[in-house]
C-alpha cells in the first residue's frame, strides 16, 4: 500500500466504525486511480460494497419486525461473504464490525420497552450480542441475564449468557449453562455468534467427527462430555428426574422405528443419559441403576460409551 494511500486509508477505516460505507467507498474510489492493486483497498472496497447493499435492502423492507430479524442475519451473511475472500484485511474488518454493531444496538436499544415477553426478551438477546461483539463483556452479560429473566430458559439465550461468562473468565458458570442450553432446545442456539474459546473448541472437535447440518448442535454437548470440557454436573429436582425418564422413554420408543431420524435421535438420547448420570453420581444412586443407563449408552453406541468410561 502507498503512503498516499495509507494516509486516507486511516480515513476509510473511521466511516467504516461509525457504520458509513457510504462515505468510505467516496474515499476509495479516488484511492483507485493512483493505487489500483492494493489488496487491502480492494478488500475494503468489497466490504464497502456489501454492506451498502445491506443497508438498501434493510431500508427497503418496509415491515420493522422483519427488519429487526434480518439485521443480525445480514452480519451472518457477510461471514459467510468474506470467509471465500483468501486477502483479507483485519484493520477493515474490525472496522466494518465496530461499524455495524454498534448501528445494530442503537436500533436495538429503541425498542427495549417492547410489551410482549418473548419479543422483549429477543430484543435484550440481541442488544447484548451487540455488546458482546463490541467488547463490553459485563454490560453483554447484564442484557443476557435480563433476557433470561424476561423470558427464562430460552437456549438461545442461555448458550449467550455462558459464552459472555466464558469470555469473563467464568468458564464454571460457562459450561454449566452450556450444557443446559444444549440439553433444552440444541436447534435454536445460532453458533455462529459465539465466540469463546470454550464453545469454539467443541464446535471444531464435533465437525472433525464428520458432523455437520442440524446434527451438529446436538453432538456438541454429547462431545463436551466426552472431552472433559462440559464437566460441570446438575442435580436436578424431582420433576426435572420424572421428565428427563419420559423424554427418555419417548426417545427409545421412537428409536425403534426404522425410519427415525438417528442422526437427530441418537446423540439426543446420548445426552439424556448423560445428564440422568450426572445426577445418579451426585445423590449417590446405587451402582445397579447406574449401570443400567451404562448398558443403554453402550447398546446406542459403543464408541461413545467407550470414551464415556474410560
Amino acid at each position: 500500500m502507498e503512503i498516499q494511500t495509507e494516509a486516507k486509508m486511516k480515513e476509510v477505516l473511521n466511516f467504516l466504525q461509525q457504520g458509513n460505507p457510504f462515505e468510505a467507498q467516496k474515499i476509495i474510489s479516488t484511492l483507485f486511480e493512483s493505487d489500483l492493486d492494493s489488496k487491502e483497498l480492494i478488500f475494503t472496497n468489497k466490504c464497502c460494497i456489501f454492506w451498502i447493499e445491506s443497508i438498501k435492502r434493510l431500508r427497503n423492507t418496509e415491515d420493522s419486525y422483519e427488519q429487526n430479524e434480518g439485521l443480525l442475519q445480514e452480519w451472518k451473511t457477510f461471514q459467510s461473504y468474506i470467509s471465500r475472500d483468501t486477502n483479507t484485511y483485519e484493520p477493515a474488518l474490525d472496522a466494518v464490525q465496530h461499524g455495524f454493531f454498534t448501528k445494530a444496538l442503537e436500533r436495538f436499544t429503541e425498542l427495549l420497552e417492547e410489551k410482549e415477553p418473548y419479543q422483549r426478551a429477543e430484543i435484550y438477546k440481541r442488544a447484548g450480542i451487540c455488546h458482546k461483539k463490541l467488547g463490553n463483556f459485563d454490560m453483554a452479560r447484564s442484557f443476557l441475564m435480563e433476557a433470561n429473566s424476561i423470558y427464562p430458559n430460552l437456549s438461545s439465550v442461555l448458550a449467550e449468557l455462558a459464552d459472555c461468562c466464558s469470555l469473563c473468565g467464568e468458564d464454571k458458570y460457562g459450561k454449566l449453562l452450556f450444557r443446559e442450553a444444549f440439553y433444552i432446545d440444541p436447534e435454536s442456539i445460532d453458533l455462529s455468534f459465539l465466540d469463546s474459546e470454550l464453545i469454539k473448541c467443541l464446535i471444531k472437535i464435533t465437525k472433525e467427527k464428520k458432523h455437520s447440518g442440524q446434527a451438529l448442535q446436538y453432538w456438541i454437548p454429547v462431545y463436551g462430555v466426552l472431552n472433559g470440557v462440559l464437566n460441570i454436573k446438575k442435580e436436578l429436582i424431582p420433576q426435572e428426574v420424572v421428565k428427563l425418564k419420559k423424554e427418555i422413554y419417548a426417545k427409545e420408543s421412537e428409536y425403534k422405528d426404522p425410519s427415525c431420524n438417528a442422526e437427530i435421535l441418537v446423540p439426543r438420547l446420548l445426552n439424556c443419559y448423560f445428564r440422568l448420570m450426572d445426577h445418579y453420581t451426585l445423590v449417590h444412586e446405587s451402582s445397579t441403576k447406574c449401570n443400567e443407563i451404562l448398558l443403554k449408552i453402550k447398546i446406542l453406541d459403543s464408541t461413545v460409551y467407550q470414551a464415556y468410561i474410560s
